[in-house]
């Protein structure tokens, strides 16, 4: 296989990376908007660059999309008419009008689109669904969930991307419904500037924070709760429990979780975790795997646009709720 991959950034450094490695991909194609930083991706790949405004006609058996997230509706829809499978980081795009736009483009030329939702990929996370499909965890009473990034976004990075609930807690919002197999009814969101005041103070005028909450409902009665910070001294922390009627379970509490207990001998914060791609890295490999898996037909897409879509539209309505203050039941 010829994939194309489009970003030099750190996900195409490290998509390229894996690609590279898979014994059926025989070439990997580099486009970057640095035509420099392309190439110096593609001699570490031992790949070739094209120019990014020609990714339309590469020849290419697949496209892996890791760009910045405002490009990704304009680089679909001039990937999709060619057909070849893509793999794009989430989101498809920051409004659910594109998305449905894109999704439609897509369904209409039969192109498989995988998105992006890496945690779906982690071995623990893996594990919790499959003691919630078999029945080991009973009724699922309540999930609590965290991601704590290490490092505030810089203000370049925070101009391409949404706010922290479609940036950042969408990954947990995917999570809960994919593990459950309900989708989020309703949620009220609060959202504040605590210290880092580039959140409340952004060029493009959203409305941000560096910490937020969430209290969500699934269709199934299951209760959620998620807290997001854009900071944590410690590391990069992003963990699941999951209580039952049968069994209550962790995910992502190691050794390594950036946690400081203050009670106790759990050995934790043992070369803490630094940032998303040191805790998911291995993730990020199963989920470029399985996209090859996909796109050669061994199986069905992991992570479809409608997915994808449905877990846009429950951060979109945190986002709502925390402007009005109110619940808001997320549309279908």
């Amino acid at each position: 296989m010829r994939v194309l991959v489009i970003g030099a950034g750190r996900m195409g450094e490290l998509r390229a990376t894996d690609l590279a490695a898979d014994e059926r991909v025989t070439e990997v194609i580099i486009a970057n908007r640095s035509r420099e930083r392309a190439q110096a991706l593609a001699d570490r790949v031992g790949g070739q660059v094209v120019d990014l405004d020609s990714v339309a006609n590469v020849d290419a058996d697949a496209a892996v999309l890791t760009t910045a997230s405002t490009s990704h509706a304009d680089l679909l829809d001039a990937l999709i008419p060619r057909g070849a499978p893509i793999l794009c980081e989430k989101p498809i795009a920051l409004t659910i009008e594109d998305t449905d736009r894109v999704i439609q483009r897509a369904e209409a030329c039969g192109t498989l689109v995988q998105v992006g939702f890496q945690r779906r990929f982690d071995p623990g996370f893996v594990r919790a669904r499959h003691a919630i499909e078999t029945g080991a965890m009973g009724t699922i009473y309540a999930i609590h969930a965290l991601s704590h990034d290490h490092r505030p976004s810089t203000v370049e990075f925070m101009s391409d991307a949404g706010d922290i609930f479609v940036d950042l807690l969408v990954h947990d919002l995917d999570l809960v419904q994919w593990l459950t197999g309900s989708a989020v009814q309703t949620v009220y969101a609060t959202v504040a500037v605590r210290v880092h005041e580039q959140y409340g103070q952004r060029a493009d005028g959203i409305r941000d924070g560096d910490v937020a909450l969430v209290h969500a409902v699934l269709v199934d009665g299951t209760h959620v709760a998620i807290t997001g910070t854009r900071h944590d001294p410690v590391g990069h922390d992003v963990r699941m429990e999951i209580f039952g009627s049968a069994d209550s379970v962790a995910v992502g509490l190691t050794g390594r979780t950036p946690l400081h207990p203050c009670d106790g001998d759990l050995p934790l914060d043992r070369d803490p975790y630094q940032g998303f791609v040191d805790r998911f890295r291995p993730a990020f490999l199963a989920e470029t795997t399985a996209f090859l898996d996909a796109a050669t037909g061994v199986i069905p897409n992991p992570c479809t646009m409608a997915q994808a879509r449905s877990a846009l539209l429950a951060a979109v309505s945190c986002s709502e709720s925390a402007a009005c203050g109110l619940p808001v039941s997320v549309p279908t």
